[in-house]
């Protein structure tokens, strides 16, 4: 290691026991971009799936199992390459991840049979998930205690403006340009994030695990059956996540129809709406920094309850329902921001472990909002999908109710000893 490099990481490891400086702003921005350019790589493919039944000749009825390999690639990268972070240089894996993803989202975008577009396409999943959690346990991991909720804060609002955004491009692109360059101007969006991050993502002290790979893996399970904030925000997650897909799943089928019959383009902008909401949340981890987080998940959830009335209004007004919208995102995104916040506090040393555990209960909140919300809409229409949302909705409040009475130290001191832990501390925050 140079010498250089042997002064920094002493600094870093300093500065970590006195609480540090404090990341620059500047560094923190350009980890929420590159979070959120990473995150927008596994999207980009559901507004393209007719362009891509064309191409390639796929049917109609199958063309989903394109975006299917993409949600695959994702659960891989939480299950199996986001903890890696927790076990080697967070940097050098890092970097190998971005080379990584820049060549494969050129293949994608040069893919002219469909194994090599499966094949992509599965690889877009893992690595774009991979970097976008890697980029938010990294900056968890080179952030001071004092800082931490406001760092992931700031990270978290980088992705979900990604996520949001990424239908709204991938459909402008191709419109201008064909599907093929969807993907290739990605490559390039992750090329000139990929130039910003090579030198300045900050060194790191040495990853305090010492296990192999198997063992890693398997303290996972460890980690999910012992740490009580992990198991009651993973289950948050899962509602909150179950709630959002009810309504975003469900928004086409209404707009699609008489008598609004909007177009594609005018219904994904709606996403656009929802950074608004997302923006605004952007100060939850500033409150989990003050002892607040139970305090905004409380702020939080009411939100998520009260969205759906608006949101209900669709046949109303679109003005009221664009108020939902932001109602909506900004209670998903303080409650998201707050939980990841309170849980990489419980284990300073399983940041990567903790997120990939916490987006695991994210992905299947998600999958049976998705599948909810047709079978409401189906049976019951637009009003049906409103009632389902507002119930789990509701679900998730008492649940945190029943729940927040649990040992404080994770919110208050960041972290229990594994002594605190057998006198019942357990993460959890008051």
């Amino acid at each position: 290691m140079a010498p250089e490099d042997t002064l920094e990481r002493s600094r870093i490891e300093a500065a970590a026991r006195q609480g540090g400086p404090g990341l620059a702003r500047g560094l923190v921005a350009l980890f929420a971009a590159s979070a959120g350019f990473s995150v927008a790589n596994v999207y980009y493919g559901q507004p393209l799936l007719d362009a891509l039944a064309r191409d390639f000749r796929i049917d109609l009825a199958v063309v989903g199992s394109v975006v299917a390999m993409t949600q695959a690639g994702s659960a891989l990268a939480l299950l199996f390459v986001v903890p890696l972070g927790d076990l080697i240089d967070r940097r050098r894996l890092m970097r190998a991840q971005l080379v990584t993803l820049i060549i494969v989202l050129v293949v994608v975008g040069l893919a002219r049979t469909l194994p090599v577009l499966f094949a992509g396409m599965l690889a877009v999943g893992l690595l774009g998930t991979a970097m976008t959690q890697g980029l938010l346990a990294y900056a968890a991991s080179a952030a001071s205690a004092n800082e931490q909720g406001r760092v992931v804060g700031a990270a978290q609002s980088g992705v979900f403006v990604g996520l949001l955004s990424a239908r709204v491009f991938a459909g402008a692109v191709s419109d201008l340009a064909g599907w093929r360059w969807v993907y290739l101007a990605a490559a390039m969006l992750m090329f000139v994030a990929g130039v910003l991050l090579w030198n300045r993502l900050p060194l790191l002290a040495p990853p305090r695990v010492r296990v192999s790979y198997p063992r890693l893996i398997l303290s996972m399970f460890a980690l999910l059956r012992h740490e009580r904030t992990l198991q009651v925000r993973g289950m948050l997650a899962l509602l909150m996540f179950a709630a959002l897909n009810i309504f975003w799943s469900a928004l086409v089928l209404p707009l699609g129809a008489p008598p609004f019959s909007l177009p594609h383009t005018a219904i994904g902008a709606f996403g656009l709406v929802g950074v608004i909401g997302a923006l605004a949340a952007a100060r939850a981890g500033k409150w989990v920094d003050g002892g607040h987080g139970q305090r905004t998940t409380m702020v939080a959830l009411v939100m998520l309850v009260l969205a759906w009335w608006p949101l209900a209004q669709l046949h109303v007004s679109l003005w009221i329902l664009a108020v939902g919208i932001v109602l909506l995102d900004a209670a998903g995104q303080a409650l998201h921001v707050t939980s990841q916040s309170m849980i990489v506090r419980t284990r300073p040393e399983a940041p990567g472990r903790l997120i990939g555990l916490y987006m695991l209960f994210y992905a299947v909140g998600s999958g049976l909002g998705a599948i909810g919300t047709t079978a409401a809409y189906g049976a019951g229409g637009w009003y049906a999908v409103c009632a389902l949302g507002a119930a789990v909705s509701m679900a998730a409040l008492v649940f945190w109710a029943a729940t927040r009475r649990a040992p404080a130290c994770a919110e208050r001191n960041g972290s229990c000893t594994m002594a605190r832990k057998k006198s019942a501390c357990w993460g959890g925050a008051r």
